[in-house]
């Protein structure tokens, strides 16, 4: 029901900072909790934040935490993750990801729409 575009991947020195974007199509939108995932090479898929459908709620992975920050617009369909203080560990495909919500709780798994990712590489 969801389409999902990410964009705003790239390289950058370890210190610095992005910010990814996830763009959805769609006109339910508000009614999906979003999240953002990653996933280096030899590594697992690995949670990295979320936000409820609302954004009145977000949780992030310990590793982040401090550095990153979700947010989400729903008038423009799209949700942020601005990225701060990179360390080449950061260094991953990120992806973003949509699961259906009937409340404004915040989860970290049963997310049902994919984005196809955008390279985020840090160099040291």
């Amino acid at each position: 029901q969801v389409q999902l575009v990410e964009s705003g991947g790239g390289l950058v020195q370890a210190g610095g900072s992005l910010r990814l974007s996830c763009a959805a199509s769609g006109r339910t939108f508000s009614n999906y909790r979003m999240g953002w995932f990653r996933q280096a090479p030899w590594k697992e898929r690995e949670f990295v934040a979320a936000i409820s459908r609302r954004g009145g709620s977000t949780y992030y992975a310990d590793s982040v935490k401090g550095r990153f920050t979700i947010s989400r617009d729903n008038a423009k369909n799209t949700v942020y993750l601005e990225m701060n203080s990179l360390k080449p560990e950061d260094t991953a495909v990120y992806y973003c990801a949509a699961g259906r919500a009937y409340s404004d709780n915040v989860y970290v798994g049963n997310y049902d729409y994919w984005g196809q990712g955008t390279q985020v590489t840090v160099s040291s």
